[in-house]
């Protein structure tokens, strides 16, 4: 009996190191890492988007307090208003996002995917297609932290983008 209460507590003091340097949470060099959106310039835009599709909205990126090149996946969710302020329901090819490497660079990349200053470009920001807004985001890969995030209306409709979340995490 006594092999056995040893065995046990070797089993949970060993269960317990591990959970203690898996990081999980931490922000700086675990599995999470959320922009904190009071950093920001404005989480959504002051003026409306002009009537049209394709309209930008832009956001630089502070200076990032960890590596985001060490994750893996990218969360990004927001909101959309009309022109009166009213939250319109979300639903694929309503907004897009970009991500950019170098706000002086290149914001347009491929038509259809990422490119060299665009590692992330998705086009269904709360759609039903759109798994960039989902907990469990889309596949990154970032060579060097973002410079910041672009958001375009694909509809007229889209009058006002409000940022509400943005998660680098790990993860399959």
């Amino acid at each position: 009996m006594k092999k056995l209460g040893f065995l046990f507590v070797i089993i949970t003091v060993i269960s317990l190191a591990g959970c203690a340097s898996s990081g999980q949470g931490s922000g700086s060099t675990g599995d999470i890492f959320s922009v904190d959106l009071s950093t920001l310039v404005n989480v959504r835009n002051a003026e409306p988007l002009a009537p049209s599709p394709w309209q930008m909205y832009f956001i630089p990126f502070p200076d990032f307090p960890v590596d985001v090149t060490q994750f893996q996946r990218l969360t990004v969710k927001a909101k959309y208003f009309d022109i009166d302020g009213k939250e319109i329901t979300q639903s694929d090819e309503k907004v897009m996002v970009v991500l950019i490497y170098d706000p002086e660079g290149d914001w347009g990349g491929p038509p259809l995917g990422p490119g060299p200053n665009t590692p992330v470009k998705e086009f269904n920001v709360g759609g039903f297609s759109g798994m960039i807004s989902t907990n469990r985001g889309v596949r990154i890969r970032l060579n060097r932290a973002p410079g910041g995030i672009l958001f375009q209306n694909n509809v007229a409709e889209v009058r006002y983008i409000e940022v509400t979340e943005i998660t680098f995490h790990n993860g399959r």
